[in-house]
């Protein structure tokens, strides 16, 4: 049986290319790496052609392009087989819609309201304008309604096996309101000039025999759809007869026969480009086509649910990580249930591993959820990546960024005009949505109804422009006390940039965020109203922030581009060991089972492309220098008009920056390589949203980029600049190589579980998704590990451009892992002291549990140990010894470790070791 909790997980990236068999193929190389659990990316049924799964339209099945249940039968084998555990990414927060492959979303626009899934998805119903009935925007044309209703794209269509009638938009199925049947097979048998044939006639009194509001309802509808479908004949009229609504702008009458039957839907079809003011159902950020479940909604939770029970039950799962939990009106109790649930499914004899997807702020503590371990580990990925980067190089970056932008190395105000442009465009109708609740909370009193609409909504754009994290987390008994002290902090900021007449709005804002409105006392207001306020505007910043941060800001600050990572600060200036220290022992402490991730499917460059990026702040001087002059090279390839320039500086700053990170390390830069960059400079350039977005794209501008990477890239064109490139890039390599290595071994030996992403046990020079989620050759990999069993390090040291010295590496730090597991999952984490010139290149702690440890000692600012890049480190020239007093180990004596016997055969050290006296583990917070 594998552990309960893993020692190591291996992320693997399911599609349809790479399914449940070729992923248990992968199985055995993953046993003999060290991996302990295979965490998989989405299993449930997705939208087809899904390359991520996070569409998922059917949590109750396996997705048939995986390879379904028979497929997950055979790779719960082969698990079961090597003893590896099976950690799947669930989706809880939202599930696909539109298209024609999603049940529960087609039974709503069918039925409205009065469909059972209604309660499932977060509908404002009422919000659309001049319609009597309510209804669901489907910002799904890619045209104006009118111009897609008079071109013919919008078609009426029968289904004789269903019995059933639906308009269709390409692949978008939109089924009509059976109560809107009857009035349909009168114009249609009419328009078939079928009403005295005898299917005619059957057709009519079917019609007939539904009168009345509403008819026939839901409880009559299935008889009436089968009655209708076994009309002899019927199928043949209906197809002509379907005449009457086929649109064209030369039938007018047809045309607006269509129209007054979509009028009268529960859905209102409309424009993409609505989507941002006018969308009235809430999505997983900016993305139409998926709709946010309400999983708070018990019926929903267990529905969507049922399958994870069942493999919980079955012994085929053994830990989920939970997407987007910030998405969740209530994750507090979400994580409540999925406890129960677990606990039904296999008692309560073993911890079943939870980990969830959150983005922390710097300096923002997790909650603590029941049964959740921790988070997929962003936050420690950033952790390692801060120490890594030399802090005393920060000034000299802060200031090259400040002549390239002409503006501060500060992050804040990026993120604030973000902020407001992602309110403008992107995230309008989800605003709009709030505000508009809470002036109906405010006019509900007579004792505020005097805060107009357009003040409240002026308040609350000022809350959301200054709340500094992704989200609070308050329940139906209000807000902890953490929550409410954020709250009344950003209330504060926000009401000193507020120049009109107070006059009580902002304690109103305040009071009706932290729910203070419905204390016993207080003038009455809407208690269902005001808890979903609060409780919906928690939901309403966590993708605020994301797309204001994550999406936009990272795009636009280019300082040092390793820091931009997801859950990172740019504007960092790195951590000093002492803090590190510090952080880790909290750690060990609070979060010792939490996932350790250094590369995941979100993360916006490869692990290994972000270590040599930080490296550059090792070397300032130098690399100011080396863009200065290639700034001079490339100035012939800019596109230039007027006050128009492609790329702007600070975007060739960003390239600039790319090109080291991904520039290969063996071989030639080769189309493929040019393809990659440009599709990344395209995304970047569109995220940033500077002089090009998603929403109006800037052709020439965009154009303008692809040329200027095209020439820049060009051996022809640009052989200086290239060879001065490569020449950085090769001494920007090493020391990248360096700090991975580094990277590894903290990633490995820390407190938490190390989480190995898809193939990153070579050299990771990707970029951001999709270009993360190439296919990974692990034949090759399988096979170079089965050549490693012996490692001749010196060897593998001396062409470790191929990678195999990573890969080696990781199985003798798995190896280590597995044989001290109680030392890794449950030991303490000590601090060692480090003596010597060079005691600042050197992060050394233990890990130790009774009497059993392990001593860990990794190097970082590599740049003055080897000519700043140009020669592999020397270790006999590193002065600094690390004070080992207490500690026993082979080979070691005397209570110290000079570093340059530590790495004399490989830049990394890692040992067994004992203790000299028992030493009992610090207490830590148990998680069930």
């Amino acid at each position: 049986m594998p552990p309960a909790i893993p020692l190591a997980t291996y992320r693997l990236q399911l599609t349809a290319d790479f399914g449940f068999d070729k992923a248990a193929a992968v199985v055995p190389y993953l046993k003999a790496l060290g991996i302990t659990h295979l965490y998989a990316s989405p299993v449930m049924k997705a939208r087809k052609g899904s390359t991520h799964g996070y569409d998922t339209v059917d949590h109750s099945q396996f997705n048939p392009e995986l390879g379904g249940e028979a497929g997950f039968a055979r790779l719960n084998e082969a698990l079961r087989a090597h003893d590896l555990g099976l950690i799947i990414d669930f989706v809880p927060n939202h599930v696909g819609v539109h298209f024609a492959d999603n049940p529960w979303w087609l039974d709503v626009l069918e039925w409205g309201q009065a469909s059972p899934h209604a309660v499932s998805f977060d509908i404002d119903w009422d919000q659309l304008a001049y319609r009597a009935r309510g209804g669901v925007l489907l910002p799904i044309l890619g045209k104006s309604y009118g111009e897609a209703l008079e071109s013919g794209e919008i078609e009426l269509r029968y289904d004789p096996d269903q019995g059933s009638f639906s308009a269709w938009y390409f692949e978008h199925r939109l089924p009509i309101a059976p109560d809107r049947y009857g009035e349909m097979l009168r114009m249609i048998t009419k328009e078939a000039d079928a009403v005295e044939t005898e299917a005619g006639k059957r057709l009519l009194s079917l019609a007939a025999r539904y009168t009345g509001l509403r008819r026939p309802n839901r409880k009559e509808a299935p008889a009436f759809k089968a009655e209708l479908k076994g009309i002899a004949g019927a199928a043949e009229i209906i197809a002509r007869g379907l005449a009457a609504y086929r649109a064209a702008k030369d039938r007018p009458a047809q045309t607006l026969a269509l129209h007054h039957l979509l009028e009268r839907q529960h859905y209102k079809l409309g424009h993409w480009r609505l989507a941002s003011s006018d969308i009235n159902y809430r999505r997983f950020f900016d993305v139409n086509g998926l709709a946010g479940l309400r999983v708070e909604d018990a019926s929903t939770f267990a529905a969507t649910h049922r399958l994870v029970k069942q493999l919980i039950a079955e012994g085929k799962l053994q830990g989920i990580r939970l997407d987007h939990i910030d998405g969740l009106r209530d994750p507090a109790q979400y994580c409540q249930r999925l406890r129960r649930l677990v606990r039904d499914a296999q008692g309560n004899t073993k911890p079943f591993y939870t980990v969830i997807e959150k983005i922390l702020c710097e300096h923002e503590r997790l909650p603590h959820f029941a049964g959740v371990q921790g988070t997929t580990g962003y936050e420690w990925m950033n952790v390692i990546s801060q120490v890594l980067v030399d802090t005393k190089g920060m000034a000299a970056l802060d200031e090259t960024w400040r002549q390239i932008s002409n503006r501060s190395p500060r992050l804040a105000p990026y993120v604030k005009d973000a902020k407001r442009r992602v309110l403008e465009t992107l995230l309008t109708s989800e605003f709009t949505v709030l505000t508009r609740l809470l002036a109906r909370i405010a006019n509900g009193h007579y004792s505020t109804r005097d805060f107009s609409a357009d003040s409240l909504r002026q308040a609350l754009e000022l809350y959301v422009l200054h709340f500094p994290v992704y989200r609070t987390y308050l329940t139906n008994s209000g807000p902890t006390a953490p929550d409410r002290k954020l709250i009344d902090d950003t209330i504060a900021r926000a009401r000193a940039e507020w120049f009109a007449a107070d006059e009580g709005i902002f304690d109103f804002l305040r009071d009706a965020l932290t729910m203070d409105l419905l204390k016993p006392g207080r003038p009455p207001h809407s208690a269902p109203r005001v808890r979903r306020f609060a409780l919906k505007a928690q939901q309403f910043t966590g993708p605020m922030m994301a797309k204001s941060l994550e999406d936009t800001a990272f795009y636009q600050f280019h300082r040092l581009l390793a820091l931009n990572e997801v859950g990172g600060d740019p504007a960092s200036n790195g951590l000093e060991i002492s803090a590190f220290h510090q952080t880790m022992q909290a750690r060990a402490r609070e979060w010792p089972l939490g996932m350790t991730a250094t590369a995941t499917h979100d993360t916006k460059r490869g692990e290994d492309a972000r270590t040599r990026i930080a490296a550059l702040s090792e070397i300032p001087g130098e690399w100011t220098g080396a863009v200065s002059r290639w700034k001079v090279l490339n100035a012939p390839h800019l596109t230039l008009q007027g006050n128009f320039r492609a790329p702007s500086a600070t975007f060739e700053y960003m390239l600039y920056q790319t090109l080291l990170g991904a520039c290969p390390l063996e071989g030639t830069i080769d189309a493929g390589f040019v393809e990659r960059i440009q599709a990344y400079a395209l995304k970047a350039a569109r995220e940033g949203k500077e002089e090009t977005s998603w929403l109006n794209p800037h052709e020439a501008y965009e154009s303008g980029i692809k040329s200027f990477i095209d020439k820049i890239l060009d051996p022809a064109l640009s052989g200086e600049f290239l060879d001065a490139l490569q020449t950085l890039a090769r001494r920007v390599a090493l020391l990248g190589m360096l700090n991975s290595l580094s990277q590894l071994t903290l990633k490995a030996t820390l407190p938490g579980v190390p989480d190995f992403y898809q193939g990153t046990e070579f050299w990771d020079l990707s970029l951001v998704d999709p270009d993360n989620r190439r296919p990974v050759d692990f034949g090759a990999r399988h096979a170079a590990l089965n050549a490693l069993d012996e490692p001749d390090w010196n060897g593998l040291m001396t062409r470790w451009p191929d990678g195999l010295i990573k890969l080696a590496w990781t199985r003798r730090l798995l190896k280590l892992r597995n044989a001290l597991a109680d030392v890794f999952a449950q030991g303490d984490y000590q601090p060692l002291a480090v003596h010597g010139t060079h005691a600042d290149h050197v992060v050394a702690f233990a890990r130790r549990h009774g009497r059993s440890a392990a001593i860990v000692v990794v190097g970082r600012h590599f740049a003055p140990l080897t000519q700043a890049g140009r020669e592999w480190p020397a270790s006999e020239s590193i002065d600094a010894t690390i004070d080992l007093t207490g500690y026993t180990a082979p080979g070691l004596a005397g209570g110290e470790l000079p570093l340059a016997q530590a790495f004399r055969d490989f830049p990394a050290f890692v040992v067994e070791a004992r203790t000299a006296g028992a030493n009992r583990p610090a207490r830590r917070r148990g998680r069930a």
